[in-house]
């Protein structure tokens, strides 16, 4: 996790990595259910997850990834991390219980996950912070004050 380059700095960016930090740490959680045959409590988990992930995803797309949009400042890679979002939907929605292949499925989730989030951490984040304005910036505080959509 990068720590360097003052992106903990700003709070709306500290949160959306401390969220990352916690569902790295619940994937975890869920991948050592799995690994002790406890698929019950890791899908019981795996229900928190999604929601948790939803309700990140809400947030960052609404406010991050729309200020950069807005400001027309590096709209590839944000479309690019949205269809990952998409992404993680899909491989959520197909999971289920009683699947042969869950653990596998689950780990490739999870290590998706991760990438996507380096990607975050140590790409858009640190844009981000050098770049928006001051209009990014209340478009973030809106998303972060308002309930959530999804």
């Amino acid at each position: 996790m990068c720590e360097h380059c003052g992106c903990r700095g700003v709070e709306p960016i500290a949160r959306l990595m401390d969220e990352h930090l916690a569902l790295l740490d619940l994937g975890g959680e869920i991948k050592r259910h799995l690994a002790t045959g406890d698929r019950r409590g890791a899908w019981e988990l795996l229900a928190r997850f999604a929601h948790e992930l939803d309700h990140h995803v809400d947030r960052e797309e609404r406010g991050l990834f729309r200020a950069l949009k807005d400001q027309g400042d590096f709209a590839d890679a944000v479309v690019e991390l949205e269809g990952e979002h998409a992404d993680f939907d899909e491989l959520i929605s197909e999971l289920g219980l009683d699947d042969g292949d869950l653990e596998e499925r689950v780990e490739e989730l999870m290590a998706h996950l991760s990438l996507h989030i380096d990607k975050e951490n140590l790409g858009i984040f640190p844009v981000a912070v050098v770049t928006l304005g001051a209009e990014g910036w209340d478009t973030v505080a809106a998303a972060e004050d308002a309930p959530a959509t999804r």
